[in-house]
């Protein structure tokens, strides 16, 4: 039988168009404005991207190149040599737009470490949404 990662896909509506919130969210700068969990972006040429973490840590992040279907998939580093890879995709919804994020469950994380990280994932998207709604 296949070996299958526990998922939860996390999403929010924003009331802008696709184009508009991919083309933001694309540039991993931005993510400083809005995702948390990932950090502040330190330095970074072309996909390979270095964050600081909110207790100091380096991560190393390889994003998506740019794309016009609203792929924003990244891997981030655990550096143990493991990667964590993280779908995440901008959608059209009539004139606004969806941006869904999936999370896997990795190996040894327990019930209450995954519903945090999930919980930290909505309020970071919901940070997204009233940042982009805002401008």
């Amino acid at each position: 039988m296949a070996n299958i990662s526990e998922s939860k896909t996390i999403s929010v509506a924003i009331a802008r168009d696709w184009r508009e919130v991919y083309a933001f969210m694309e540039h991993p700068l931005s993510f400083a404005q809005w995702a948390s969990g990932l950090g502040k972006p330190l330095r970074g040429e072309g996909a390979q991207w270095t964050f600081e973490s909110a207790d100091g840590k380096l991560i190393d992040v390889r994003f998506t190149p740019r794309n016009p279907y609203g792929v924003l998939d990244h891997y981030v580093s655990t550096g143990q040599g493991d990667e964590i890879y993280i779908p995440m995709r901008v959608i059209a919804n009539r004139e606004s737009c969806e941006v869904l994020f999936t999370l896997f469950r990795t190996a040894g994380m327990s019930d209450a470490q995954f519903a945090a990280d999930a919980q930290w994932v909505g309020r970071d998207l919901a940070e997204l949404k009233r940042f982009l709604e805002q401008q």
